[in-house]
């Protein structure tokens, strides 16, 4: 029997948080040739639906109808600027509690993670969100633990993931999950993706990130750290390259950046050999990139890597770096 699968959507929902999921299982339907999926959209009314983009979505159920869908295997609800006024309606926050006991499969993309936390469902579970609005969902759901830094993840049976495009990693996980790797990295490829992403992958770069969030001596500083990050800096030349004292130089890092000099330029090291990893033609040795980045030897990287990116260095070269032409001999394949 295929397995049925709605997507819950509303005015001003984000598009491509239902494009995208909607798109990987219809593409899994049209690559085996047969229907291993049915799609609904559902509505609090069935007819018209206004995207935050402008595009219109027709809803062909209402989420009072879900049981009608029996039976429902999966549902899924977008994130999007309209998200605040459905999880201020108790009628649809029931439905999702009464919906969370019944389904197989209960998630949310982007900013959907706030109905699921509305309606309790998150309470003592982990769960992430699009990246600029973790803190908020912290700060108003403390019984849940947020981890800023994840695409998607799954705690207690529901499902949640970060903003926009991490929904597409969330159903191919979810099709994987259901039909094996194989169909999965068809529809990948299909859809124009590499692989699909790990759930630990980071969802953009902090480090970038947090350059632009120093200012005066320090925004200096960093602009020189970034300009070449792979130079030996002693805590004393950074001080003295803007004037101040090595402990004013870690209390201004601490006030503005709310981390140390050393693992700010960790961090920033650790980003370079991630380009130069996925970046390379050739499958660079990990001795190699620790030494040119100043992060010790093969085993630290591998091991910050696992802590930073939640995955190996060879996985993350797997899944997302260059694709190796066929000449390259067997022993250039080598992971150190």
């Amino acid at each position: 029997m295929p397995r049925t699968i709605a997507l819950l959507i509303y005015p001003d929902c984000q598009l491509l948080d239902v494009s995208g999921p909607w798109q990987v299982f219809a593409t899994a339907n049209q690559l085996s040739e047969r229907r291993l999926y049915r799609l609904h959209l559902v509505a609090e009314r069935p007819g018209p639906v206004t995207t935050n983009g402008g595009l219109i979505l027709q809803a062909e159920h209402a989420w009072r109808e879900l049981d009608t869908l029996a039976p429902l295997d999966t549902l899924l609800l977008s994130g999007g600027s309209g998200v605040r006024a459905q999880y201020q309606d108790p009628a649809l926050l029931e439905t999702l509690r009464h919906q969370a006991a019944r389904v197989r499969r209960l998630g949310s993309i982007c900013t959907g993670a706030f109905l699921l936390a509305a309606a309790g469902l998150l309470d003592g579970r982990q769960a992430t969100t699009h990246w600029r609005h973790c803190k908020q969902l912290a700060n108003d759901y403390p019984r849940i633990e947020v981890l800023a830094d994840a695409l998607y993840l799954e705690s207690g049976g529901l499902y949640t993931s970060a903003g926009v495009t991490a929904g597409i990693d969330l159903a191919l996980s979810l099709l994987e999950a259901d039909q094996g790797s194989e169909l999965a990295g068809r529809v990948a490829r299909e859809l124009v993706m590499f692989l699909h992403r790990p759930g630990g992958q980071s969802q953009f770069s902090e480090v970038l990130a947090q350059q632009h969030k120093a200012s005066g001596p320090l925004r200096r500083l960093l602009d020189r750290l970034h300009a070449d990050p792979g130079k030996a800096y002693r805590l004393e030349d950074m001080a003295d390259y803007i004037a101040v004292s090595p402990r004013h130089l870690s209390r201004l890092f601490r006030h503005q950046l709310g981390t140390t000099p050393g693992s700010y330029l960790t961090r920033l090291r650790l980003e370079q050999a991630r380009l130069a990893l996925i970046e390379s033609p050739q499958p660079l040795p990990l001795e190699r990139l620790a030494r040119r980045w100043q992060l010790g030897g093969a085993e630290q990287l591998r091991r910050l890597f696992q802590r930073h990116y939640g995955v190996s260095p060879t996985l993350y070269r797997q899944r997302f770096g260059r694709r190796l032409p066929d000449h390259i001999p067997p022993s250039l394949a080598k992971d150190a």
